[in-house]
């Protein structure tokens, strides 16, 4: 079907689902992305053909031919996002359209077809339903969902590939950090880029990632937990963390954040805390914030909060940043009144638990 269709999805039972005890046993402790649910779904795409096979279906390896273009030139993108459980019973997506929008801008950077953004979201639903049970209870707890697409053509040229595979897997997880909400230490990575001007900075693609692990090494190396990059031209700029954006709060309560250039991912929890600081009195900037200057202020102590925020962390306070020549902290290395208080509002509205005037919470049960 073309992709401007309506997509139904097929429902097929996994036959052999994890049994309710070693599902509870999971859940207890399931850390982060290393457990799975019983199912998956899975859209293909044709060239000439558009989206067709749309399924539910047991969780499985996928077969994969050695030639398939993914493997050798990458065309490959993702997201992620989560589902909540409610005081009712019931569960919560965050802006789920916002994914989806996010995903059809990241297939169109990388040569790929966009996914009809009902489609992505009626996945999620699609999901969600077949395997409910596996959303973890508690206040970090979710379901932490992944959609992915690939080429999958069996071919060997350069150039965008003709099929494709559209994948949604779900992991129930705790906290992104281990220790809950605890300020982290950063590295100021001084060899090592994300991205460049006119590359995929702003895509959510995995050859993004793969490049930041090396300096993400490098960080836990000299004891932190994060890597922060800064700009590839000037060497001078902060652009964002391996995978979370960043905000400087000053002493006047202004929170800054480095503006989307291209280089920097456009994250939906950064766009939903610009909002809800505005709403909550905050003077918000999205301007250049050089390294020099988060050092100069955070001495001054002008600088008086910094947190990383995205959807695996949500907000996360960061207490102390290290780099070749030295460290230094910020705001005395505990977590701040500003981050604590929009982490909080955020967490509260994720769940359901205020009052939603923007529309950005999606019941699915």
């Amino acid at each position: 079907m073309s992709g401007g269709d309506k997509i139904e999805f097929e429902i097929r039972p996994n036959p052999a689902p994890v049994s309710a005890a070693d599902r509870a046993a999971l859940l207890a402790n399931p850390g982060f992305g290393r457990v799975f649910t019983d199912h998956m779904a899975t859209i293909r795409y044709a060239d000439g053909k558009g989206w067709y096979d749309a399924r539910v279906e047991a969780r499985a390896p996928i077969p994969m031919d050695p030639a398939s273009a993914v493997l050798h030139y990458a065309q490959e993108i993702f997201e992620g996002l989560k589902a909540y459980r409610t005081a009712d019973g019931g569960v919560t997506m965050f802006r789920p359209e916002a994914n989806a929008a996010r995903f059809v801008a990241s297939a169109q950077r990388m040569a790929m077809p966009p996914l009809p953004p009902e489609a992505f979201v009626d996945s999620l639903h699609r999901l969600i339903e077949i395997d409910r049970e596996w959303i973890p209870e508690g206040e970090d707890g979710s379901l932490y969902l992944r959609p992915f697409m690939f080429a999958n053509e069996v071919f060997l040229g350069v150039r965008p590939a003709n099929e494709y595979l559209y994948v949604l897997i779900a992991s129930p997880v705790g906290a992104y950090f281990s220790g809950g909400v605890q300020p982290v230490k950063v590295w100021v990575s001084p060899d090592y880029t994300r991205a460049a001007p006119g590359g995929t900075g702003a895509a959510k693609c995995g050859g993004n990632y793969a490049a930041s692990l090396v300096a993400q090494a490098e960080a836990i190396e000299h004891g932190c937990d994060q890597v922060v990059f800064l700009d590839a031209v000037e060497r001078r700029f902060v652009d964002e963390l391996g995978g979370m954006n960043v905000f400087f709060v000053y002493d006047d309560d202004t929170l800054v954040t480095p503006p989307l250039t291209g280089t920097i991912l456009p994250g939906i929890t950064r766009e939903s805390v610009l909002t809800l600081a505005a709403e909550a009195g905050h003077r918000v900037e999205e301007r250049p914030v050089t390294f020099a200057d988060w050092q100069a202020d955070a001495a001054s102590g002008r600088l008086r909060e910094v947190f990383a925020c995205g959807t695996a962390a949500v907000i996360t306070p960061i207490g102390e940043v290290r780099f070749p020549d030295g460290e230094f902290l910020i705001g005395g290395g505990e977590p701040g009144r500003v981050t604590m208080a929009l982490r909080q509002q955020l967490v509260d509205l994720q769940r359901g638990k205020v009052a939603d005037p923007h529309g950005w919470v999606t019941r699915v049960i």
